[in-house]
């Protein structure tokens, strides 16, 4: 990723950010441009989505997927997760961005897949309202959980195809496969052989 700006203020990226035409996230003061997603990509984050808004209606929490941005303040950083859930009343009066989810989602991409895992998560880890990070694969059925215990470590909980998903901060479950539906996998390459 290169920075699209100079060291700019948080509210002013906030102002910029309502009127621009794509999305940028923002790492304190350093302004980035984010790419387009791809069929799996945006498939996957409204299936969860999907998923979730349905078991969590009348429950007093919220799923967002795509366009909403979590502000991680401790570390002056917004970044717009694929799926998000927040049940803290503080963040109905923020309209543009959430403070205080549960859960965060980001569906993984070979150009983001670094970041999401490293960088992106240890600045997550400083929502102190944040239980559970998950990271879902495009290439094929596995999701990944990390989940917050109570000693405060984040611990792995893996899943593949056949499995059933938990996410605790939200009290579901479900099948992959339904996370996975309609999602079509890239061919393997195969190797040419050598003679």
């Amino acid at each position: 990723m290169v920075a699209a700006f100079n060291y700019v203020s948080p509210e002013a990226y906030l102002a910029a950010e309502a009127d621009s035409p794509i999305k940028h996230e923002y790492r304190d003061g350093d302004v980035y441009a984010m790419a387009g997603g791809t069929d799996a990509h945006v498939t996957l984050a409204l299936n969860l989505w999907a998923l979730l808004r349905g078991h969590l209606r009348d429950r007093g929490c919220r799923a967002y997927a795509l366009d909403m941005k979590a502000r991680i303040e401790e570390r002056n950083r917004f970044y717009y997760p694929d799926v998000m859930v927040t049940c803290d009343e503080r963040d109905t009066a923020l309209s543009t961005y959430k403070q205080h989810p549960c859960l965060i989602v980001e569906v993984l991409s070979e150009s983001t897949e670094a970041f999401d895992r490293g960088n992106k998560f240890a600045d997550y880890r400083h929502l102190e309202s944040m239980e559970e990070y998950v990271l879902i694969s495009q290439t094929r059925q596995q999701v990944e959980v990390f989940r917050r215990n109570a000693e405060g470590l984040w611990v792995l909980y893996p899943y593949g195809e056949g499995d059933r998903v938990v996410l605790t901060s939200v009290n579901w479950d479900g099948e992959i496969a339904d996370l996975y539906e309609d999602v079509t996998f890239p061919e393997p390459e195969i190797p040419e052989a050598v003679i």
